[in-house]
C-alpha cells in the first residue's frame, strides 16, 4: 500500500507541540499522525462492530426461560 501526501492546517501552537512530541518519541510528525490516525480508525471500527452486535442483541434478545413472567417484586429485590 502506498502513501499519499495531504495538506493539513493546524494552529501554530498545536503544530509546535506536535513537533515537540514527535521529537520526544524519536519519530516524524507524519509518522506520529499516521499512527494516531490508524489507532483512531481501529477504535471506530471496533465501536461500529460492538454497536452492531448490541443492536442485533436488542432486536433478538436471548431467551431467559421466564416465559415472559416476572416471579419477583421490587420489595423482594431490595430486601436487606
Amino acid at each position: 500500500m502506498g502513501t499519499q501526501n495531504i495538506t493539513l492546517a493546524l494552529p501554530k501552537n498545536l503544530l509546535r507541540q506536535v513537533k515537540i512530541a514527535a521529537v520526544n518519541k524519536q519519530t516524524s510528525v507524519s509518522a506520529l499522525l499516521a499512527k494516531l490516525l490508524e489507532e483512531f480508525v481501529a477504535r471506530e471500527r471496533r465501536y461500529g462492530g460492538a454497536r452492531r452486535r448490541a443492536l442485533a442483541r436488542l432486536a433478538n434478545p436471548p431467551d431467559l426461560k421466564t416465559g415472559g413472567r416476572v416471579s419477583w417484586n421490587r420489595d423482594e429485590l431490595h430486601r436487606r
